[in-house]
């Protein structure tokens, strides 16, 4: 299949952009830069849906004394007499940009769409803080949820964790995680939408797509110099899930991918290894698509609709898991 015409018209302004001097590519920027212009590109592309009768800003403890920001988004505002299911989101932005702003109307909607609370949690950035910082980060509010979540209506035993990009990315490494760490609530679903998977980037895809998509090489080099310490943290499976030594019994998962990405072949490469492994696998490839199409949808309604299904996966996911507790208390053995 082409290019979605809409994509491509955008693909062709952010080239002609490019070469006017009009837009800078992040590896020209500072992080602080490159972070201030991917906040202000953000509203452009994407639809915000009105605000929710619940948006509530909370800091979470870390494991080394820091607080960090969080954004709680639900149609209705939870209550600890009957908790709410939540998922807990991680922005992408290559570890290095990003935040709860630039993706605030992704996570209204994936609240309005689910049924459910979403988490957005604003986990340290690179390189002020390198790996495995945001890792870290992201398993502490995970733990968050299972400690403090009842008390503020969230449901320790239906959580769910997702993310897109570098997000995905720290939300495949944080299924593996609680499937280890028998201490965190256990994800009933991980929603990856088109992760960074793989410890090298040398895939076909990469060769293929690595110019001239959005998604370019070059500022891929540029955020993993500014995350990683050295070069053999390419090889932690909390960078690169494909890494992992084992898969089995993680959380059912939700793959989005895109057809122009440079990042589709590792994540064809994570559902086959997860399928091999006997994990259930909703594998979604968007035609057309190109990496971060989910945050476009003034750009095209294939966002909106590939929100909406996610939506209805994490809606039957806690179902389900409503269904299947052994108790009222709702909390996981």
């Amino acid at each position: 299949m082409n290019l979605h015409p809409d994509i491509e018209a955008l693909l062709e302004m952010v080239q002609a952009g490019t070469e006017s001097g009009a837009r800078t590519p992040f590896p020209q920027l500072t992080a602080v830069q490159a972070r201030a212009d991917f906040d202000a590109s953000s509203p452009l592309l994407d639809v915000d849906p009105p605000a929710l009768a619940c948006e509530r800003h909370l800091s979470l403890p870390m494991r080394d004394g820091a607080m960090i920001g969080a954004r709680l988004y639900a149609q209705e505002e939870p209550n600890s007499r009957s908790p709410l299911p939540v998922l807990l989101y991680m922005h992408g932005g290559g570890f290095v940009v990003g935040s709860l702003d630039s993706h605030q109307p992704l996570c209204r909607g994936l609240a309005e769409d689910s049924g459910a609370t979403v988490l957005s949690i604003d986990y340290r950035l690179a390189p002020e803080h390198k790996f495995p910082t945001a890792f870290e980060d992201a398993v502490d509010a995970l733990a968050w949820i299972g400690r403090e979540g009842p008390a503020a209506g969230l449901d320790p035993g239906r959580v769910a964790v997702g993310g897109d990009s570098a997000g995905g990315t720290l939300a495949a490494a944080l299924a593996i995680e609680a499937k280890k760490n028998r201490s965190l609530p256990r994800p009933v679903l991980q929603v990856l939408a088109y992760p960074g998977l793989s410890p090298r980037q040398t895939s076909e895809s990469y060769e293929r797509y690595g110019s001239g998509y959005l998604l370019e090489r070059s500022t891929v080099d540029w955020f993993f110099r500014q995350y990683l310490c050295n070069d053999s943290d390419r090889e932690d499976w909390r960078f690169a899930p494909l890494a992992a030594p084992d898969f089995a019994g993680l959380a059912p998962a939700f793959l989005l991918l895109a057809e122009f990405d440079p990042l589709v072949d590792e994540g064809r490469h994570y559902a086959a290894k997860l399928s091999a492994a006997g994990v259930p696998v909703d594998l979604r490839i968007y035609r057309g698509m190109i990496h971060e199409f989910l945050r476009m949808g003034n750009v095209v309604a294939d966002a909106l609709q590939a929100r909406a299904e996610i939506g209805q996966a994490l809606a039957s996911a806690f179902r389900i898991a409503a269904n299947e507790r052994p108790d009222v208390e709702m909390l996981r053995e």
